[in-house]
């Protein structure tokens, strides 16, 4: 009765309401991204452009199409977000199991488990960060921005507390059946979590995708910069230099502001392209791995 409610209706309405006014502000820099990029300079300039294209061009584009240095920063981020989610996927596996374990099973767990918790809560900071990262020789590589972060704490923690919920007995009848961890942690473990799996990829895809801080620092040459660190420099100080007559002629009928807008719109595709693939996972992957079991 009470999912018939006059109160319970009202709240799902208000409810309902709430959320959609609260997408749709999260949508509207995106559409008026969008839409600038689409847009004649005259419009854009003016401030003509809201949510849809003003005098329809395809010219940030076009400009965007001649910019190599663009491809070369979606490459650095490919091989990223590749290599990168590979990495820390199978470091976090890895770690968790073990830790997953039971006191018995395992006696320095505890100790293991907030050695890792106090890295959540102290940082060494970021000078000692970039001497070391330096002294091994990563700097300038696309290690540099892979392997000072292939251990997620915060995404440990969630791989290991789904761990933690699988039932024991399962594991008892593995290894009845002559089984060793090896086989526990792939055949059982890993199967059996998808979800976790799911939602710690896409957790992983977006950080390396975004990050742009660490490119900044120990990338010294801009060829090796990763997209968002490509974007970054772009929006701070967007450089005309440089350009052939055909890109000149180009930039004549575009305003830089449509020229920005045009980099913010592709970079953001592959991501909202692979988001709906990995969203059914999202929520039970985040509820069953953030409960302490």
């Amino acid at each position: 009765m009470k999912y018939k409610s006059w109160s319970r209706k009202t709240f799902a309405f208000f409810n309902y309401l709430f959320m959609t006014i609260l997408a749709l502000l999260c949508l509207a820099p995106v559409i008026n991204a969008i839409a600038i990029s689409f847009s004649g300079s005259i419009a854009v300039g003016a401030g003509r452009v809201t949510f849809w294209p003003v005098d329809f061009t395809m010219d940030s584009y076009l400009y965007l199409w001649s910019r190599s240095d663009f491809f070369a920063a979606l490459w650095v981020t490919v091989q990223r977000v590749f290599i990168g989610t590979g990495v820390q996927m199978l470091m976090t596996i890895i770690t968790a199991f073990p830790l997953s374990m039971e006191q018995r099973d395992f006696r320095m767990r505890t100790v293991y488990v907030w050695f890792f918790v106090f890295t959540m809560l102290f940082s060494g900071g970021l000078v000692p960060w970039f001497l070391q990262i330096r002294a091994v020789g990563l700097l300038n590589s696309i290690w540099a921005l892979i392997l000072p972060g292939a251990v997620s704490v915060w995404n440990l923690v969630l791989m290991l507390n789904f761990f933690r919920r699988l039932p024991r007995e399962l594991t008892e009848s593995f290894f009845v059946d002559g089984a060793n961890y090896h086989h526990l942690l792939w055949r059982l473990y890993v199967p059996l979590s998808k979800p976790a799996i799911a939602t710690i990829m896409l957790f992983t895809v977006v950080a390396h995708w975004n990050s742009w801080f660490d490119g900044l620092i120990l990338m010294s040459h801009t060829t090796n910069y990763p997209l968002a660190t490509y974007l970054y420099t772009i929006v701070q100080n967007f450089d005309f230099s440089n350009v052939s007559q055909e890109t000149a002629e180009i930039l004549g009928r575009i305003t830089t502001r449509s020229a920005k807008s045009a980099h913010i719109v592709v970079a953001m595709l592959p991501i909202i392209c692979v988001y709906p693939f990995l969203q059914k996972y999202f929520v039970t992957g985040i509820v069953l791995g953030s409960v302490k079991g």
